[in-house]
């Protein structure tokens, strides 16, 4: 299974690229597959490519929900 998280663009670098945060870990993607990308916008990230430009709000649902998947996957294993 793939899976593609949501990213805080942070800055753009070279043509096309940029930094992005993926839940605390920095990490250079392309963007060649999306348009008018700015720092703060949040895209969805696979295999070093930014998919789509995601709504800020559906953006911090999603990673809120991984989150809390997280924590109850850990608080299971006690």
């Amino acid at each position: 299974m793939c899976l593609a998280i949501p990213a805080c663009v942070e800055q753009l670098t070279a043509e096309n690229h940029a930094i992005v945060n993926l839940g605390g870990i920095r990490k250079e993607v392309s963007l060649a597959l999306v348009e008018d990308i700015a720092p703060g916008d949040y895209v969805i990230v696979h295999v070093g490519f930014a998919l789509q430009k995601l709504d800020p709000l559906e953006a911090e649902h999603t990673l809120a929900m991984f989150a809390e998947m997280s924590t109850s996957s850990n608080d299971d294993s006690h």
